[in-house]
């Protein structure tokens, strides 16, 4: 096709009426709400995935004994019908969208499965009729059609990714943000507790270990690791920190405590366990109004050996977890009793907890 040389004859339409080909064996009755399929041809109007809102029938047309496209019908396009309401509504509803029940009654997005979008009410006449304005869906219907419909190619299981960072192997939008969320809402998030930033109870800063007092712990470093060291005592003194209570943690799951710990002594026998005070105490409450959501570790192995770094852990429970903004305030000491012949050193200690997505 070239462009024009010379004037021609503009063929146009207002759009008000516009003739649409009828679906094989189909009857359209006058004064019914008509859609299109797929292949554009017409057929009643229904609450049925993929059809697309065109128009109001100005008369019957019977292709009941036809193929498709053998008949057409007219279609006003442009207008206020007065119809029917499958729900009831009020005056209030004036200015809602409407889709399709069938072909002579139209509801609220609520009461329809597809949402075949045809009109808004603008007027309301009584609780079961109204006049709606079918132009805005003759504008808007692909728009309506294409959002409602989600097996459609929009639907994020359709929608590819480029993923320039490398970041995923998945190659789908859904696939991807299933993968994104599956990592934020289980993998555990851990809160190290440094061990610099441990005093004894009192508030005294730790000194370098002595086993001439031996209730107090004490530094102990040295080419093999740094940590905190208590004697054989059977009632050794406590270590204190405070850390803030993190912005993600989901206070309605339980925080667990690691401690990473080693035996030092003759015989390397004792199981020792930590005992722990846990303080949370929330922004707006009383810094002392907290029950003690402590209690006793597992015990380390008894090994009369080996002098490996053991791991041990206390649950400290959902029911007592508070949620941030806050402090929590912890206490750490070996057992009661646990420290017979040993000394213990404390190597590392973290929390360990479960995040939630943050909405701000």
């Amino acid at each position: 096709m070239t462009a024009l040389a010379q004037d021609k004859s503009l063929e146009y339409t207002d759009g008000v009426e516009l003739d649409f080909e009828v679906y094989q064996s189909e009857t359209i009755y006058g004064g019914s709400f008509v859609c299109v399929r797929a292949d554009g041809y017409a057929v009643p109007g229904d609450d049925a995935s993929g059809l697309i809102f065109m128009g109001i029938a100005k008369e019957q047309v019977d292709n009941s004994s036809g193929s498709s496209g053998d008949k057409s019908v007219v279609l006003r396009r442009r207008g206020l019908v007065k119809a029917i309401l499958d729900t009831a509504i009020s005056i209030a509803n004036v200015g809602d969208n409407v889709f399709l029940v069938d072909d002579q009654t139209v509801d609220l997005a609520a009461n329809v499965d597809n949402n075949i979008f045809c009109g808004i009410i603008a007027g309301y006449i009584d609780t079961t009729h109204a006049w709606i304005d079918i132009e805005p869906a003759i504008r808007q219907a692909d728009v309506a059609t294409h959002i409602a419909d989600t097996t459609e190619a929009h639907a994020a299981s359709a929608i590819s990714i480029e993923d320039a960072g490398d970041f995923t192997d998945e190659t789908e939008v859904e696939s991807a943000l299933a993968e994104i969320y599956q990592d934020l809402l289980t993998a555990q998030a851990v809160l190290h507790l440094p061990m610099g930033a441990w005093t004894e109870a009192d508030g005294t800063a730790i000194a370098d270990f002595a086993n001439a007092d031996a209730a107090t712990p004490g530094w102990s470093a040295g080419d093999e690791g740094f940590g905190i060291r208590w004697n054989n005592h059977a009632e050794p003194d406590p270590i204190s920190t405070s850390v803030p209570i993190p912005a993600d943690l989901d206070e309605s799951k339980d925080v667990v405590l690691h401690v990473a710990a080693a035996k030092t002594g003759a015989t390397v026998g004792d199981a020792v366990k930590f005992t722990v005070e846990a303080f949370f105490n929330k922004v707006g409450a009383l810094y002392d109004a907290d029950a003690d959501a402590g209690g006793d570790s597992g015990a380390m192995t008894g090994d009369a050996t080996a002098k490996t770094v053991q791991e041990v852990t206390l649950t400290l429970a959902a029911a007592d977890v508070q949620a941030h903004p806050g402090v929590l305030t912890l206490t750490l000491q070996p057992k009661d009793g646990t420290l017979g012949t040993d000394d213990v050193i404390v190597l590392a200690a973290w929390l360990e907890y479960t995040r939630k997505l943050r909405s701000a």
